[in-house]
């Protein structure tokens, strides 16, 4: 049973939503994230991304840099470029990215759901990074990055939806990349009740991305508890903010890979050891953008290779047999030495939606091979997370992202 509450967000005041909000911090390296907020002073991204309002000098860890973050966040919630709701409301968050919309529901989602496997993850975490983010969350006393949860559809739920979203949106803006986001109200207490209720018989939610944001959120909830020991379970602290998506909406690209060498070897090589495990169609010029599952398409030494996956590499066990991890074993690994490709600074990856002429560039700048590759899908990591297993790094890429600023979670006043 999901515990799955409203809130009283914080949001931008009415017309500052497309200045203020911006992509998740984690897809900027610290010189971009200073590019940027130079450039879009009223961006959240200076919250987010603190260490760009100081020299390079500064660790990016330090703790004047969360300090920092902190001071911003009040300094614009005294101006009045955030303004806290009156009452505990959902919301729904709306996003349309060529053609296709997905719709999740704004809430709060409990540490202890997470604690107890009714929210399951399916993602190492590193610890470098959740230290970052619990620095941020406990100084700044608030969550500013929704997690994006999944969960198998519910009636009451798609039908609350449904008719929330013929309202009128109280935000509609266009951001980079020609997203549509939209954001909707429910503060109807029948609706609101009705949505709290239908989640109490969801037994199983799954993180589709912000592994560590979630990791960090759980991690502040259980300090604040040491800290606090008469608490409740009430307090804003057992919660961290999140996205819920119901799974038919959602929309999983492929996770590309280059390679930075060939190991060594010569093409005909790799071919020949490649070919032992999958049948090596030869597409020339003709870029592979594979169009089902076990297809792989490998671009090396100028030409591009359709390889179908032979039955015997195939498996029916949930990690075994994602692509990503049919790459792994049977080509990454054997063929071009690479172990771990957590660690291994021979590997990149590219997220689906640089498409394969990204692939192609970036092999030959560095002579060495590119993988497109066929999404995972959402039942797949469904069925990982269930299993309690992890998937190898870089398995999903979700597009378009959830825009950080335009709802935050205050943690209340107790440290």
């Amino acid at each position: 049973m999901a515990d799955i509450r409203p809130f009283r967000a914080y949001r931008p005041a009415p017309g500052l939503e497309s200045t203020i909000a911006a992509l998740p911090y984690d897809v900027f390296s610290r010189k971009e994230a200073k590019t940027y907020v130079d450039a879009h002073p009223g961006t959240f991204l200076a919250i987010d991304r603190p260490e760009s309002q100081f020299p390079d000098s500064v660790d990016t860890y330090d703790d004047r840099v969360y300090r920092k973050a902190a001071q911003m966040l009040q300094e614009r919630i005294r101006k009045g470029d955030f303004v806290q709701d009156p009452n505990s409301w959902y919301y729904l968050y709306s996003q349309t990215y060529e053609g296709r919309t997905q719709t999740g529901i704004v809430a709060l989602a409990s540490i202890d759901d997470y604690l107890h496997f009714v929210i399951r993850r399916n993602e190492n975490t590193l610890e470098k990074k959740e230290k970052d983010r619990i620095c941020h969350v406990d100084t700044c006393n608030a969550q500013t990055g929704p997690i994006f949860l999944a969960y198998r559809n519910d009636p009451v739920i798609d039908e609350i939806t449904a008719e929330v979203l013929r309202q009128d949106p109280v935000c509609d803006f266009t951001s980079e990349g020609g997203v549509e986001n939209r954001v909707f109200l429910i503060n109807d207490r029948k609706k609101i009740d009705a949505i709290q209720k239908a989640f109490t018989g969801i037994d199983k939610i799954y993180i589709a991305d912000g592994h560590h944001r979630a990791a960090s959120a759980v991690k502040v909830g259980l300090s604040r508890r040491e800290k606090n020991p008469g608490y409740t379970g009430e307090e804003e602290f057992n919660y961290f903010l999140s996205v819920l998506f119901p799974a038919d909406e959602l929309e999983i690209m492929a996770y590309n890979r280059i390679v930075k060498d060939l190991n060594g070897k010569t093409p005909e090589e790799i071919l020949f050891e490649v070919g032992a495990k999958f049948e090596v169609e030869s597409q020339r010029k003709h870029a592979v953008v594979p169009a089902k599952k076990g297809e792989i398409g490998m671009y090396l030494d100028g030409v591009w290779y359709r390889l179908n996956a032979k039955k015997d590499i195939t498996s029916a066990e949930p990690v075994k047999g994602l692509d990503v991890s049919i790459l792994q074993n049977e080509v990454l690994d054997p063929v071009f030495g690479i172990k771990n490709p957590k660690e291994d600074p021979r590997i990149e990856f590219a997220g689906g939606i640089r498409g394969t002429t990204f692939l192609k560039e970036r092999a030959d700048a560095c002579h060495g091979a590119a993988f497109s590759m066929y999404p995972t899908n959402i039942h797949e990591l469904f069925a990982v997370a269930d299993a309690r297993k992890l998937m190898p790094p870089k398995s999903t890429w979700f597009e378009p992202k959830l825009l950080s600023g335009l709802f935050i979670h205050e943690l209340d006043g107790q440290k």
